[in-house]
């Protein structure tokens, strides 16, 4: 186990959004909280546009952040491709969430009009959609499966989060996106997806909830905390 490890953030870094500063305070305090040292440096998704990402290798763990629509949508999705691809510790949160999910399907199930300028997850139904109850602000109760990963971190079956986000996994896919290996781990009252997670990856989970929102120095957030312990690990094979 590393005693330091150097956390890249894909996502577009606006210094007032609350997300974006609790995302780099929540690092910060796990990584305080298991006494390692932490590097943090945001990856603005133009950057991956052209697909080139041989950059993230200098990374231990990669951080898909919300604050989409992106500046590049197919910047996000290669930069998401590349942690999934190398089984490196992967962690996305809201629009990372929506952002995986459309990489998924995208690189995965092939669904390539994703891809398109002019696919704007925002206006599609494609694979992501508006939920049918705004979550801006909201906290709510999520049922976790016993028989995941995420349940070996939180060991509870029920945990309460908060969410700031308006969009999700479109239900019409859920199953499709289950049966093809992104696990439905996590979910609504209503059965709708809020945690996904790759069995074949040591750590890629997807939450539509932000965790770095409720994470403070006192009560560091599980999940961020064995994200940071994963990049500790990562072979980065």
């Amino acid at each position: 186990m590393k005693n330091s490890v150097k956390i890249g953030i894909i996502g577009d870094y606006e210094s007032e959004r609350p997300s974006h500063i609790a995302t780099n305070e929540s690092i910060r305090h796990c990584a305080k909280y298991l006494g390692i040292d932490v590097e943090i440096e945001w990856l603005p998704t133009e950057s991956f546009e052209n697909g080139k990402t041989e950059s993230l290798q200098a990374f231990d763990g990669l951080w898909c952040a919300p604050g989409s629509p992106y500046k590049s949508m197919m910047g996000a999705i290669h930069a998401i491709n590349f942690a999934r691809e190398n089984n490196y510790p992967f962690i996305g949160t809201c629009g990372g969430f929506q952002h995986a999910v459309m990489e998924y399907a995208y690189n995965k199930l092939g669904y390539k009009e994703i891809g398109e300028k002019s696919y704007n997850p925002y206006t599609s139904e494609l694979f992501i959609s508006p939920l049918s109850c705004s979550l801006v602000g909201e906290t709510r109760i999520i049922k976790i499966h016993k028989d995941s990963k995420i349940y070996q971190i939180y060991l509870i079956e029920e945990k309460e989060e908060r969410f700031n986000c308006s969009f999700g996994l479109n239900p019409k896919y859920q199953r499709l996106i289950n049966d093809n290996g992104f696990r439905v781990v996590g979910t609504d009252e209503s059965g709708e997806a809020r945690i996904l997670e790759l069995n074949k990856n040591d750590f890629f989970i997807a939450t539509l909830f932000q965790p770095q929102l409720s994470s403070t120095e006192s009560n560091p957030h599980k999940l961020i905390l064995s994200f940071l312990i994963h990049a500790t690990k990562s072979l980065k094979n």
